[in-house]
């Protein structure tokens, strides 16, 4: 593959506790003049990177939802979409509540995942759950694969980048097997290089967060 195409699968991110407004913007840049696919910033820089991007871009404006640890109220995540959306976001990543999962709520979950899906498909956007797979054992993250797939979610994805693993070639290709084709999977977290990036779509990944972007796509 080459970096040109390592790039049209790329989500640009930018999702430091200390980022600043300047290097949303210069994400925004960057994601234009290289061809990524998307940019990821956090909620309340929303409107700046609408902005930034402009009209008419090819870019996708990503968000990230009860980010990182998922166990915010169902209604909290909802007003965090609604108002990112409203925002001009196009993209919402929504971290799945792992605690009710782990503790076999799987009905709530998916209602949870269910409820954001139809509102983010009615506002034309798409939703990607980040099921957190440095968390799951084998088993779970089969059936949190289920419960997405039962929700209706566009991708799902693995991981926040705040765990203490990212994204592994064995787990993409075991939500591949899981998932429905229509399905998409996004895979993110402590991918820094060329290697990395092809390895995990060759192993199924349609989508990769990256903050090392530009060094991977110019083999750096």
């Amino acid at each position: 593959m080459s970096g040109e195409e390592i790039a049209a699968h790329i989500d640009h991110t930018q999702l430091k506790p200390e980022a600043t407004a300047g290097q949303i913007v210069q994400l925004c840049r960057e994601a234009e003049t290289y061809g990524f696919a998307a940019v990821c910033v956090p909620p309340c820089y929303v409107a700046l990177a609408k902005d930034t991007l402009g009209t008419g871009t090819k870019v996708k404006l990503a968000t990230v939802i009860g980010f990182p640890l998922g166990y915010q109220h169902h209604k909290v995540k909802f007003l965090e979409t609604h108002q990112a959306i409203a925002d001009g976001a196009n993209e919402i990543d929504v971290v799945m509540n792992v605690s009710a999962f782990k503790s076999g709520q799987y009905v709530e979950v998916e209602n949870e995942l269910s409820d954001l899906a139809k509102f983010c498909h009615l506002k034309e956007a798409e939703l990607k759950v980040i099921i957190e797979t440095a968390l799951l054992s084998a088993e779970e993250i089969v059936k949190a694969c289920e419960i997405c797939t039962a929700a209706g979610v566009d991708y799902v994805k693995t991981s926040t980048g705040f765990a203490a693993s990212g994204a592994r070639a064995e787990d993409i290709k075991l939500m591949r097997r899981t998932l429905p084709a229509q399905i998409k999977i996004k895979a993110s977290g402590g991918i820094k290089t060329f290697a990395d990036a092809q390895a995990l779509i060759e192993a199924g990944a349609d989508r990769l967060g990256c903050s090392a972007s530009i060094q991977i796509i110019s083999h750096e």
